[in-house]
């Protein structure tokens, strides 16, 4: 159930420090993000319903917020779509802060996809101060591009605008978007075909791909086609990656395609192995064609999810290991359960479903609750008069 207007967790103290000086906030739901395995893992997840035990307004008033982070000072970190990087303040007196955190040169409107995207903070980022960010704009000649980036928190706001990767392909959809540093300390980057299919199968193409980077931006010496940031091809349009917290392996969520049937639906979720080629556009859905690989789980020919952002539940407890994404079309929240072997489903299920309207992100916290972004004023859904909104999701 859904309690409260507040926009701050009255069980979270306020006051971050400042970067410098990171003191952990004494209560559960605002300390540092797990991005280690836990020492005592539970063997599998419940393979069974959870239970939705609160829902709680962290904030509201976003516009088409996209990503959402926990900075360990206690900051919560959101983009949004317009190019927007606010600030969310936990605890009694905070809240959505007025003043962006930064804003940037991003290319957005109503009813497309493209925009400020991906948000990942460094993983030493008490340390360093650095955040990466994901956006689309406008290149010369009229036409959308993507880049990524690295800012410097500076005081409180964002400094240093750095280019990493520059002329990522782009259209006013499928600009995938999502980043998120693996185990391995890489940066993973999900793109999208820019409305241009045959780039997903060009190995030469940084479009509908899952790339793989060193921090300054760089190709690891270790990927799978030598100096190249391409870790994975065959993509549509990525818009989710977690990584399992026992194995460390990738998996994503992937928007089929839209119309009629046949070319309909088909929204996959995709266990990612180096190199590997998931088909696009040459088949769709699970057709077995060896050359490719088929999804874990997919919409099938009449169903459509339009899955975006994702987590793994990686706090030691009964759902430990599930997999969760949120959508956006289908408006719940999903939650797969696969088998031990990470390549098929034991179990399935919806949660949330048509309380909230469009879902665009989920984001576990140390304490296994998990933040959720709305994403209906993104010109595509029906917004309250509270959109959008972060909420604090509470499964047992």
């Amino acid at each position: 159930m859904r309690r409260g207007l507040t926009c701050a967790l009255a069980a979270i103290v306020a006051c971050a420090q400042p970067a410098t000086a990171p003191t952990p906030i004494p209560t559960s739901t605002a300390s540092q993000p797990v991005r280690t395995t836990s020492p005592t893992p539970t063997p599998s997840p419940r393979i069974g319903p959870a239970v939705v035990e609160n829902v709680q307004l962290i904030a509201s008033g976003l516009e088409a917020p996209w990503s959402v982070a926990l900075a360990p000072d206690g900051r919560l970190f959101v983009t949004e779509r317009p190019g927007r990087v606010r600030i969310v303040r936990l605890g009694a007196g905070g809240g959505l802060e007025a003043k962006p955190w930064a804003t940037l040169p991003a290319r957005a409107n109503p009813d497309a996809e493209r925009g400020l995207l991906g948000l990942a903070l460094d993983p030493d980022f008490a340390r360093t101060g650095f955040v990466y960010l994901y956006y689309s704009y406008a290149a010369p000649g009229g036409a959308t591009l993507n880049r990524l980036v690295r800012m410097h928190d500076t005081n409180g706001s964002g400094t240093d605008e750095t280019i990493l990767l520059d002329n990522i392909p782009g259209s006013s959809n499928h600009d995938g978007g999502r980043i998120a540093f693996g185990p391995d300390g890489k940066l993973y980057v999900a793109t999208g075909d820019g409305e241009q299919q045959a780039r997903a199968q060009d190995p030469s193409s940084l479009g509908g791909k899952i790339l793989r980077l060193e921090k300054d931006g760089s190709a690891p010496a270790d990927n799978p086609f030598r100096g190249s940031p391409v870790f994975s091809l065959g993509h549509r349009n990525v818009q989710g990656l977690a990584f399992q917290p026992d194995t460390g392996v990738l998996y994503e969520t992937e928007h089929g395609p839209s119309g009629f049937f046949p070319a309909c639906c088909q929204d996959e979720v995709n266990r990612i192995e180096a190199g590997a080629n998931y088909g696009w556009p040459i088949v769709t859905g699970k057709p077995g064609d060896q050359r490719f690989r088929d999804p874990i789980v997919w919409s099938g020919n009449f169903d459509t999810w339009a899955p975006s952002g994702a987590a793994f539940a990686t706090r030691p407890g009964p759902l430990r290991g599930s997999f969760l994404f949120a959508t956006l079309r289908g408006q719940h929240l999903h939650r797969i359960v696969f088998t031990p072997d990470g390549r098929g489903v034991a179990f399935e299920e919806r949660l949330l479903v048509n309380q909230y309207g469009r879902l665009r992100d989920v984001y576990e916290i140390s304490t296994g609750e998990f933040l959720v972004l709305t994403s209906n004023r993104d010109g595509r859904g029906r917004p309250a008069a509270d959109d959008d909104r972060v909420l604090l999701v509470t499964l047992r």
